[in-house]
């Protein structure tokens, strides 16, 4: 056709920088415009493409005070794109951004878009650390569209009993999955090391993987002065890292701009559509079951179904992989084996490959485009997770076109959570009497001692509750070296804070 409004991504651009200091480091600003001329360059267009941008979206850079972003990247690179966007941050936003853009192609809204972002934390936290103001780039006159729900991913109460960060609260469903698959504690220690150590040969091979070094099931789990215990069951080489200086952005646009600009069709990757959903019980604590993932796995089949291919046609895949339980809880939705020989990461993860915050999945996308142009005909599965396991995104591409009309990222009416308990609990922190636990975790000090308890439950009577153990050593080293969830114990509140007593 002559109006092809068909979405292709047609030029990737990554750069890491590694063992900068803060007074050296290259600013987000410059690192999006080197990752856009490398994927112009990549395209095989160059300034033409540049000039040709009419979308520039620029995801959440943790920072970065520039007004628009997205206007500031897009005026270094020489075009002025009439809508911009920014996005709220999330680890699914990167997926969830090409989609939406991708959708917009295929109603002729957007012809030519850069999609970009940038994770600098590395340098944010060491240059806070100095006392050294970085100077970086603002600007923009206009106000870009978000993309997300401005919503925390925690709530007051749960921040109360220290459920702040992802390295406390995502070992809570791990703990959780374990028990429900009913694993014994060195058996899931195994089984996440051998999920993982495929991660860390993959990374060694990434040369932008932040640590490209391939480590064994028995590295990552065990614990050591230089892999400490941060919260039962993970050690810091089972957590995404968080302080990088990473980038990464791609093109994408219609056919019909493809063939004006004279892309070849060897650099065309085929979206063949998407999906994304949120959880309705959308903090961690109201969970009805910490061992399942509703919207995760209508997102999953959605952009599945969207895509008119099932699990088995697809050659490749990158799930969304910040700690080992939504890696396991996405195999598990999607019936995949955990030594399934086609491998779960093109980049190696989030603890090994980096790009984190909202900018993982560019890097996955991108590096996917790179791995799918060297099979041509396979097709690829791209998966984002925001917050806690609260907010999934999910994409395919192939270097062929997709059969049928254009590609969608629409949600069915009739979701595999139809099935499933999906509202939300009440969380109380008043039961007095006897409990039992749900899920739990301990977090360990610096020195590799278990700190603290946080325990999710239901008392007697079956409501839902939060508490911490006491502060007992002992009492925490029972907890992480025996299987806790099912356990029965007293509930108390003391200080204003309900504590549960395991028996």
């Amino acid at each position: 056709m002559s109006d092809d409004r068909t979405p292709i991504l047609v030029g990737t651009g990554q750069l890491v920088e590694r063992n900068v200091e803060p007074q050296e480091a290259t600013e987000p600003l410059a690192m999006l415009e080197a990752c856009a001329r490398s994927a112009a360059e990549d395209a095989g267009a160059g300034a033409s493409l540049l000039s040709a941008i009419d979308t520039c979206a620029i995801l959440n850079v943790a920072g970065w005070q520039a007004r628009n972003p997205a206007q500031v990247v897009a005026e270094k690179l020489g075009s002025k794109p009439s809508k911009t966007y920014t996005s709220e941050m999330g680890g699914q936003i990167g997926v969830t951004a090409a989609n939406l853009i991708a959708e917009r192609i295929t109603r002729g809204e957007t012809r030519v878009a850069f999609v970009g972002g940038a994770n600098n934390m590395r340098t944010l936290m060491k240059a806070g650390g100095q006392g050294i103001d970085l100077d970086w780039t603002v600007g923009g006159t206009s106000d870009p569209e978000c993309i997300g729900i401005p919503k925390n991913g925690s709530s007051e109460l749960e921040g109360k009993y220290g459920m702040v960060m992802p390295p406390d609260i995502y070992p809570i469903f791990e703990n959780a999955m374990r028990a429900s698959r009913g694993q014994d504690l060195e058996a899931h220690r195994q089984s996440m090391g051998n999920l993982f150590t495929r991660f860390t040969r993959v990374a060694a091979a990434n040369p932008y993987a932040w640590f490209p070094v391939e480590r064994s099931a028995e590295e990552l789990t065990t614990a050591t002065p230089t892999n400490r215990m941060i919260a039962f069951p993970y050690t810091k080489y089972l957590n995404a890292v968080l302080n990088t200086d990473q980038a990464a952005g791609f093109f994408l646009v219609s056919v019909e701009m493809a063939k004006s600009l004279g892309i070849p069709e060897s650099r065309w990757l085929y979206w063949w559509g998407g999906a994304k959903s949120e959880e309705e019980a959308w903090y961690p604590s109201t969970r009805p079951s910490f061992s399942e993932c509703p919207s995760m796995r209508d997102t999953h089949a959605a952009a599945l179904q969207n895509a008119g291919v099932t699990v088995d046609d697809i050659g490749r895949f990158d799930f969304y992989s910040c700690f080992p339980v939504a890696v396991e809880m996405a195999l598990e939705n999607l019936g995949i084996a955990e030594d399934d020989p086609r491998g779960f990461t093109v980049t190696g993860g989030l603890p090994y490959g980096g790009g984190p915050a909202s900018g993982y999945t560019l890097h996955s996308i991108a590096t996917m485009a790179d791995r799918l142009r060297e099979t041509p005909g396979t097709r690829g599965l791209v998966t984002g997770n925001g917050w806690y396991l609260t907010k999934h995104s999910a994409s395919v591409w192939s270097t062929e076109r997709k059969p049928g009309g254009l590609p969608t990222a629409e949600m069915p009416k009739a979701a595999p959570s139809g099935s499933m308990d999906t509202a939300p609990l009440d969380v109380h922190e008043d039961c007095i009497g006897a409990g039992a636990i749900e899920a739990y975790t301990a977090v360990y000090d610096r020195d590799g001692n278990p700190a603290r308890g946080i325990i999710l439950g239901r008392s007697d009577d079956g409501q839902r509750f939060v508490a911490n153990t006491p502060g007992d050593a002992d009492l925490l080293a029972d907890l992480v070296s025996q299987e806790g969830v099912g356990r029965a114990g007293t509930l108390s509140v003391v200080d204003g804070m309900q504590v549960f007593t395991p028996k």
